[in-house]
Formats: C-alpha cells, sequence, structure tokens
C-alpha cells in the first residue's frame, strides 16, 4: 500500500477520534467512488485525508496556533477540490463524446426513415397510378360490346358477383339455448 493511503481506522487513530466521525465526514466529499487496498478496505487520499482533517479541526475546535498547519491544511483542501474538479471535467467530457456519437446515430437514423418514408410515398404514388390505369383500361374493356362466339353464342362480361347461397335467415343454422342443459 502506498503511503499516501490510509485507511478509516489509521486516520481515525491518527486524529484521535472515532471511525464513525471519520464516516460522518467522509459523506461529505465528492468523490462517491473510494479506492479500496488489496483486501478491499476503503482508503483515503493525501487531499481527502487533508480535507477531513481540516473538517475535524474545526469541529472539534482545536487551536490552530500554527500557521504552517493552516496553510498545509488550505493547500489540502485546494488541492483535493482542484483534484476532484478535473474528474468532473474528465467525466463531462466523457459524457458530452458519448452523447454526441448518439447524436449522430440518431441523424444518420433520422436521414434512412427519411430516405424509405420517400421510397413508400414514390411506392403509393406509382400504384395509384398503376390503379387508375387498370380502372381505365377496365372501363375500356367494359364499353366495348360483347364479342360473338364460334358456335353463335354471346360472350358475357363476368363482372356479375355470385348470390351467396345461404342468404335466406332460414337457411342459416340457428344457435342452441344454453339454458335447458342446465337442469
Amino acid at each position: 500500500m502506498s503511503e499516501n493511503l490510509k485507511t478509516i481506522r489509521e486516520l481515525a487513530e491518527e486524529l484521535d477520534v472515532s471511525k464513525q466521525a471519520i464516516q460522518y465526514h467522509i459523506k461529505h466529499l465528492t468523490n462517491k467512488n473510494r479506492q479500496t487496498n488489496d483486501k478491499g478496505i476503503v482508503v483515503l487520499s493525501a487531499e481527502e485525508q487533508g480535507f477531513i482533517k481540516s473538517r475535524v479541526d474545526k469541529q472539534t475546535n482545536k487551536p490552530a496556533n500554527d500557521k504552517q498547519r493552516d496553510k498545509e491544511t488550505k493547500l489540502d483542501i485546494n488541492n483535493y477540490l482542484l483534484s476532484e474538479l478535473e474528474e468532473v471535467k474528465k467525466n463531462r467530457d466523457k459524457q458530452l463524446a458519448v452523447k454526441d456519437k448518439q447524436i449522430e446515430n440518431k441523424d444518420s437514423q433520422i436521414s434512412q426513415m427519411q430516405n424509405l418514408l420517400d421510397q413508400q410515398q414514390r411506392l403509393a404514388l406509382q400504384d395509384k397510378q398503376l390503379l387508375e390505369e387498370y380502372k381505365a383500361e377496365f372501363k375500356e374493356l367494359k364499353s366495348l360490346t360483347v364479342a360473338p362466339h364460334d358456335d353463335g353464342e354471346k360472350e358475357v362480361a363476368a363482372h356479375k358477383q355470385p348470390e351467396p347461397e345461404n342468404s335466406t335467415p332460414d337457411s342459416q343454422p340457428k344457435p342452441k339455448k344454453w339454458w335447458p342443459f342446465r337442469r
């Protein structure tokens, strides 16, 4: 383990406070992801330690007669905050890069959808034109007179629809009633 990394217990013993007090001050740190050592124990960096030390000093009202210690504490806090700020900037840049890729992907999807919509509209127009042509041909064929066959019979246009076989109400099957079966 590196010299500048300390566990919560080590820092609590150094500052002569409880581990719970250190945990309380850890809540005020901005970094939510804590470093752990090889045993899985949470360790604090030098910046985090300085931040917690300054908070413990303020809370216990220890007289800060030593100006050098005050300067070190302020430097530690400033270094910690600067490192956190850099980390936030890096995360922001990563998120922006991901968002840019997503936007590019969406733009390409939109252009594909527009192409597909254009194709669909063109096909619908072609279908409509073909349908109009078929209607015109059908009207022309319908308007033609009936052509004679070899045996003298006339061919009749097959535009009549056959009548349904079960069109009368008597020929349709009657539904059975269910209540006589419950007896």
